[in-house]
């Protein structure tokens, strides 16, 4: 771009992300309140599960291949525009979609699960998260595109505050109080609140449509597969051993299904997801890295030690948002939509504190080293969880969620910095793109494995003391341990200060 930047491009250039985030974060809490609207309580951390696996794998495939393909883009509206646009109006259909399902009928006693209904808003969702990262991997190549390497630093701050902290503050302060209406029915809740971020998503890329792009009159580069492939390969991969762990922890859950002890179930099963996750984070790392950079990785093993920390990191704070709707309903009482209300306020107190310890967070990394700031940012996450499982409070939860968010915004920034220091300069975007597995295995580990212990563990207390809840405190705890695991994995990276 000829121009010199404008104080505004900042803005243009990064807002849409703010639109993203804001469709994502209303997403999470009102897809669990679908499954379970469908699907009833006993199966709905199951059910949720599978709709986590595969819409986020489906998203890492479409972002990847959409990337490419803007790229390539020689359009007179721009490189990157077309895309934005043509994602977000898909993105209006299929949120209309989802929203319509919420007046399908709803599981009960006598009629029981409504499973055409669950599929469908599957099918709608997996469509949605393709529509989406349409338009997000075009957004990513704005900067790269338009920003010299001088600026990126500045844009990246904007862009850091926009993609993270605010939207959730929004979602929280604007979305939120929706579920509160006492006279709306479901069906209009979640329609209301759908409506509300997808209305975000549109005036963000009405925005983004300010972006000055021109049209790319060179030849479009050749389109090199191989990157692509690999990370089908990886994804494949991935998502069987995900498959494998996931039923080797439901046929335990067969061979125990008599034992009459509530502690020793707790404790098997807590024992079984945390292996059955460890596994997947561990065997799917170094599958994947194995994959992507083949014996080089065996040159540079603090590299997988890396990703396995950030997975490991992520497999919990990713999660523990994910369920926290199930949560409260099983450890507070809540009903339904009731749960969604204070769960929008528990994000209001997470991005305000990410807000906070992200800004200090790059000054520490810079003088304690940034391996120090990520091993601190999971014993932190640990300490938060505890907090919030030791007493069934929501001021309580609240406070543990502050230090959860403390501690999320430390390990993005140490995290990453310490990515960029221990790949090779030359081919750095090859190594770091594997963090986008990462970012995705994340909450298709969690969920998956996660959800149908939940459910068994709920449902077996239930019958031995009448206790309810248990299973999402056992799941919460899991996550918990997989902070502290995170930090374990430290110990075999090797950081140059």
């Amino acid at each position: 771009m000829d121009r010199i930047h404008r104080w505004y491009d900042y803005i243009t250039f990064n807002i849409y992300f703010l639109g993203l985030t804001t469709l994502s974060q209303t997403n999470g809490t009102v897809i669990p309140l679908l499954v379970e609207h469908f699907m009833g309580s006993e199966e709905k951390g199951t059910y949720f599960g599978i709709y986590r696996l595969w819409t986020l794998m489906m998203a890492l495939l479409a972002q990847a291949f959409f990337g490419m393909l803007s790229d390539r883009s020689r359009s007179r509206m721009g490189r990157r525009r077309p895309f934005i646009l043509t994602g977000t109006l898909l993105d209006v259909v299929f949120v209309a979609a989802i929203a319509l399902t919420a007046g399908m009928a709803a599981y009960s006693i006598d009629g029981g699960q409504n499973v055409t209904g669950f599929w469908l808003m599957f099918g709608i969702a997996v469509l949605l998260q393709i529509s989406s990262n349409i338009a997000q991997a075009a957004q990513q190549g704005v900067m790269p595109d338009l920003v010299p390497v001088e600026k990126r630093g500045r844009f990246s701050a904007v862009k850091a505050m926009l993609e993270l902290p605010i939207p959730l503050i929004l979602v929280a302060l604007v979305i939120g109080p929706i579920f509160k209406i006492e006279t709306l029915s479901f069906a209009a809740k979640i329609a209301a609140g759908l409506g509300a971020a997808v209305g975000v998503v549109v005036l963000t890329m009405l925005v983004a449509m300010l972006i000055p792009e021109q049209r790319r009159e060179d030849a479009p580069p050749p389109l090199d597969w191989q990157p692509f492939l690999r990370l089908l390969a990886m994804t494949a991969v991935f998502t069987a051993i995900i498959l494998g762990t996931g039923w080797l922890s439901t046929q335990v859950q067969v061979l125990i299904k008599a034992v009459e002890s509530l502690p020793a179930l707790m404790v098997t099963m807590g024992l079984v997801g945390l292996a059955a996750m460890l596994i997947s984070v561990g065997l799917g790392v170094w599958l994947s890295v194995q994959i992507s950079v083949g014996a080089e990785a065996r040159r540079n093993p603090s590299f997988t030690w890396w990703v396995v920390n950030r997975l490991a990191f992520l497999v919990g704070a990713t999660n523990l948002s994910t369920f926290v709707v199930y949560y409260f309903q099983a450890r507070l009482g809540y009903e339904k939509t009731e749960a969604a209300a204070p769960a929008f306020i528990l994000q209001l107190f997470v991005g305000v504190f990410i807000l906070l310890s992200a800004l200090p967070a790059g000054w520490l990394t810079d003088r304690f080293g940034k391996k120090r700031i990520a091993a601190l940012s999971g014993i932190i996450g640990a300490i938060g969880t505890a907090v919030a499982l030791s007493y069934p409070s929501l001021p309580v939860i609240y406070v543990g969620g502050s230090i959860i968010g403390i501690a999320t915004g430390l390990f993005f920034t140490a995290n990453w910095a310490l990515g960029t220091v221990l790949v090779p300069k030359a081919e750095a975007g090859r190594y770091l793109g594997i963090s986008n597995l990462a970012g995705a295995g994340a909450g298709a580990v969690g969920a998956y494995i996660g959800g149908p212990i939940a459910d068994f563990v709920s449902s077996r207390a239930q019958e031995l003391t009448g206790t309810e809840g248990l299973g999402y405190l056992l799941l919460f705890g899991i996550y918990g341990v997989m902070f502290l695991l995170s930090t374990v994995s430290l110990i075999w990276v090797r950081e140059e200060r």
